[in-house]
């Protein structure tokens, strides 16, 4: 188990409902309908853009992103980019609903439908990763083949990758490169694949199903990738994950060495982005992407038999 002081659940600086320009927030109660009397900040992830539960005097509830498309440009072009997905998601993902976007005074607004529900729990349970487990097998499921939303394919989307090892210094970085090559042997597929699914983009309901929420990144790859992105969490939280891949239906399939080679991609990436300076609208990203990478170095270490 890898501790962690990353305060889950807490790790964004984000707006809240009273510091959205007036016009924002009329343009916003004008499309549901009804005033807002309550605004619970959803905290977790590392942007800065507004995302808030919305209460309305009629008892409705909504769940709304915003972000300035002047003082936060990348955060509302992502915003942009998450509609657009969403958008064209069939029915029968889970994931939440795209109800409405909006364009208001240089501002970008998204809204989804509200779902009761709550983060995995941190440390992660094995009941909750096997709720979020099934939800990344119905994912690829539904999404085999990819539906017709313009995206990348992953041998194209992470082709930079493994050149981020000539930037990280590691003991065994030569090996790691040498893996990190082969990935496009083992990445290419035509399912829709999302890429960043961890504990804070994923909800479990009363009913102990999950959804898989801030569909930013999607692209065309094999159907088990994210099968294993999932898998990265749980295992520094202390779960035999081991054990988890040899009954996965997705999973037990895959060769070892395909594994170890997206592996060894995604611990380039983690290693090379926990470098970078902090940004000042994400105090904790680096930190989150340090722990992640020591969990997957420690993880591969482990599979190949090196000494840690």
């Amino acid at each position: 188990m890898f501790p962690t002081v990353i305060p889950h659940g807490r790790t964004a600086r984000r707006l809240s409902w009273v510091h959205l320009p007036p016009l924002v927030r009329r343009a916003v109660e004008q499309r549901l309908g009804s005033p807002v009397v309550d605004a619970v900040s959803q905290d977790s992830g590392f942007t800065p853009g507004f995302a808030s539960v919305l209460t309305c005097a009629d008892g409705t509830r909504t769940f709304v992103k915003a972000a300035s498309t002047k003082a936060q440009r990348v955060f509302a072009d992502a915003y942009r980019e998450e509609a657009r997905k969403l958008a064209g998601l069939p029915a029968g993902v889970p994931a939440p609903r795209l109800l409405w976007t909006d364009d208001v005074a240089d501002w970008f607004l998204l809204a989804t439908e509200y779902v009761e529900a709550r983060a995995p729990h941190r440390p992660w349970t094995a009941e909750d990763l096997a709720a979020a487990s099934a939800m990344t097998v119905a994912i690829a499921e539904t999404l085999t083949p990819a539906p017709g939303i313009a995206l990348d394919s992953a041998v194209d989307d992470f082709a930079s990758w493994p050149a981020l090892w000539d930037r990280v210094a590691h003991p065994r970085r030569d090996e790691l490169r040498a893996l990190a090559d082969r990935y496009a042997e083992v990445v290419a597929g035509d399912t829709l694949v999302h890429t960043d699914i961890r504990d804070d983009n994923i909800l479990i309901g009363p009913d102990g199903s999950a959804l898989l929420c801030d569909w930013n990144w999607p692209t065309v790859g094999a159907a088990w990738l994210d099968s294993v992105i999932l898998l990265i969490g749980p295992r520094g939280d202390g779960l035999d994950v081991e054990a988890h891949i040899a009954a996965h239906p997705l999973l037990a399939g895959v060769p070892a060495e395909d594994v170890d080679v997206f592996l060894a991609l995604v611990l380039g990436y983690f290693a090379a982005s926990a470098d970078q300076p902090v940004p000042a609208t994400s105090p904790h990203l680096r930190a989150a992407q340090a722990w992640q990478r020591d969990v997957v170095d420690h993880w591969l270490a482990e599979r190949r038999g090196w000494d840690r």
